[in-house]
């Protein structure tokens, strides 16, 4: 059997290896068009940053080891041009001489993943205007940066690459400003957890310009305008697209593939296409989500190399199949972490499922012992069935491991319940007896069962403030005094009981405290006193936190960077 392989990073190469453990008699030829394969595109920011030192760290498998180990023919430098399914051949053109060659191929398997969308923008081709994908760009961005030594950059842009490279370029003492015409940052986050980032990277001194449009740039002597619709341009040394990526499909739309959601190749679970002995994964594809069912497009490493693995245990002659990616993520940015899994609210409202979600504030492991810190967890739910459908956490440390647990329980069609039932690791330094997850299971476990009921802070301004009902503050004194919600009287928690004469039955209790535990309290209080209590989910912190990124949206310039 004779396997071609279109594409050498992620899916194609864990393919390519897979291939040759099932099967030690293929002929397998991986094409390249870029210089280097199985590198780690994740890893390209880093790189630049300088926190991965050497070029080398970032390939994990060259030409010389494929063969030596694996005895793949690696080709870089060399680009499928053309596929003739009839014929089952394809057209190779080899970069550095022009030439061009036909291979013929038993099976075919497409991974030439997405390419940075690149808008037809005057100014584009500027030489001080960069994109990042393979190798070669991070060697030229890396190379600009050491010789020119910018001093200002602007990032079109805020998905991960963009977040991580205004991270790395940020470490280095360049004044950064994204600009994007979507009002936030990171898409699978809902527009509150997007808040923590918009605070984390204004603390860092990187403006953000969202909800503006980009309209070209211009070359302005050594430095380059970033030209803004109904806004003065922006000055910099250098731009960085980060705009998204679109799947690298001509090759397959040209030989006749059919297509899916924005221009993808449709493939089955078996990483099939609709022509006969040729298969696709990785960024190219389109893929059913694992909590909706819907087709989507998830440029991500992990299902690139689970699809990988699939497609070759199929083209070897199994019956592997891939049910679906959830879009686990999570990304580094300063001191903050950031992580989602399955859907965010948006998505839930556009597949019309009726959800609910909590908020809550855990401390990332035991309170008492030294270094805890909180993280913001969101976690959604749908309302009949209490099945999981997605998660968002914003923190420092444990964050990771309480987004892997919340996708793993995703995955495994669990109730949000049962996350009350969860046995997890417990010792000071890394967690607490009633780990964060148990905890976001427990308060939907109260609100499924009537014990509480919530209001959320974007129901604050509609709150009645005409005598009608009751707005209660169960803070401290000195909390109330540093900020309060408008309407709200202050009664601390421990005082609650002594005052209970002084509020109304037969008025509804809207409570808030700091991050909604105490005024869950309250409320527990209250109804059992014959109230009708309802508490602010996520507390004053939360409503705090995503209010005021409202209000200082567009205002945030840091030294350097003003408007000019």
């Amino acid at each position: 059997m004779k396997v071609v392989i279109v594409g050498g990073v992620a899916g194609g190469a864990s393919a390519a290896a897979r291939i040759r453990r099932l099967d030690e008699h293929a002929q397998i030829i991986m094409i390249e068009r870029s210089g280097y394969v199985s590198y780690a595109n994740c890893g390209l920011p880093y790189y630049v940053g300088g926190v991965i030192k050497e070029q080398e760290e970032l390939t994990l498998q060259t030409p010389e080891s494929f063969w030596d180990r694996f005895r793949i023919d690696v080709r870089v430098r060399q680009e499928v041009t053309a596929i003739n399914p009839a014929e089952k051949t394809v057209i190779v053109r080899t970069l550095d001489s022009g030439k061009s060659y036909t291979e013929a191929y038993d099976k075919l398997l497409l991974a030439p993943g997405a390419k940075p969308t690149v808008p037809a923008l005057s100014g584009v081709n500027s030489e001080r205007v960069f994109t990042l994908r393979t190798v070669e760009d991070t060697l030229r961005i890396r190379r600009f940066a050491e010789d020119q030594k910018p001093k200002t950059a602007v990032l079109a842009g805020g998905g991960f690459i963009g977040l991580e490279m205004a991270e790395n370029l940020t470490e280095m003492g360049v004044s950064v400003t994204i600009v994007q015409r979507p009002k936030q940052l990171l898409a699978p986050l809902d527009g509150d957890m997007a808040s923590f980032v918009h605070a984390e990277i204004r603390r860092h001194g990187v403006a953000l310009r969202l909800g503006e449009t980009v309209t070209g740039f211009r070359q302005d002597g050594d430095s380059v305008l970033t030209l803004l619709e109904g806004s003065a341009p922006l000055h910099s040394d250098m731009v960085l697209l980060a705009i998204g990526v679109t799947p690298d499909t001509h090759l397959a739309k040209e030989a006749g593939l059919k297509l899916g959601i924005r221009g993808s190749i449709a493939v089955n679970e078996r990483m099939e296409t609709s022509v006969p002995d040729i298969y696709a994964v990785g960024d190219a594809v389109e893929v059913s989500h694992f909590v909706t069912g819907q087709k989507v497009l998830i440029s991500l490493a992990g299902p690139a190399n689970k699809q990988g693995r699939i497609a070759a245990d199929n083209i070897c002659g199994g019956n592997s199949r891939f049910t679906g990616s959830q879009g686990s993520s999570i990304l580094k940015l300063f001191g903050l972490t950031a992580a989602s899994t399955g859907i965010n609210e948006k998505a839930a409202q556009a597949a019309g499922i009726a959800y609910d979600k909590v908020v809550l504030f855990p401390a990332s492991h035991a309170a008492y012992y030294p270094g805890a810190r909180s993280m913001t967890m969101k976690v959604l739910y749908e309302k009949e069935s209490l099945r999981l459908l997605g998660a968002q956490i914003v923190g420092g440390d444990g964050v990771d491991k309480r987004i892997d647990v919340l996708a793993t329980a995703i995955r495994a069609k669990m109730t949000a319940l049962q996350l009350t039932e969860l046995d997890l690791s417990y010792a000071p330094p890394y967690s607490s007896a009633k780990d964060p997850v148990n905890m976001a299971g427990f308060m939907i476990e109260d609100l499924e069962s009537g014990k509480v009921r919530q209001f959320h802070w974007n129901d604050v301004e509609d709150l009645p403030r005409d005598g009608s009902a009751a707005l209660l503050d169960v803070r401290t004194e000195g909390e109330y005094r540093r900020g309060h919600l408008n309407g709200f009287r202050n009664i601390p928690l421990d005082d609650l009981r002594e005052h209970l004469d002084e509020l109304d039955r037969g008025k509804p209790v809207y409570v808030n405290c700091q991050t909604g535990l105490r005024s869950y309290l309250a409320c527990r209080l209250l109804t059992q006193y014959g109230f009708s209590c309802a508490h602010l989910s996520g507390g004053y912190s939360f409503y705090q936190v995503v209010t005021q990124e409202q209000q200082t949206a567009q205002s945030a310039y840091p030294c350097g960077m003003e408007k000019l």
